[in-house]
């Protein structure tokens, strides 16, 4: 993950890749779905950190 103190900026989506590769998982698929997902842990990960410091 990419994270600055207090936030959760992403995925490392070369990391992501390579993962979904060395799994066998095709990495056009994961290219395609894995960015909309990101955004919602982002999000989620996000306001529990607020409100864990808020």
């Amino acid at each position: 993950m990419r994270v600055i103190p207090g936030a959760v900026l992403g995925w490392d989506m070369g990391a992501v890749l390579a993962l979904a590769q060395a799994l066998g998982v095709s990495t056009l698929i994961a290219a395609e779905l894995l960015p909309e997902i990101e955004a919602v842990m982002v999000r989620k990960l996000n306001e529990q950190i607020g409100e864990n410091h808020g």
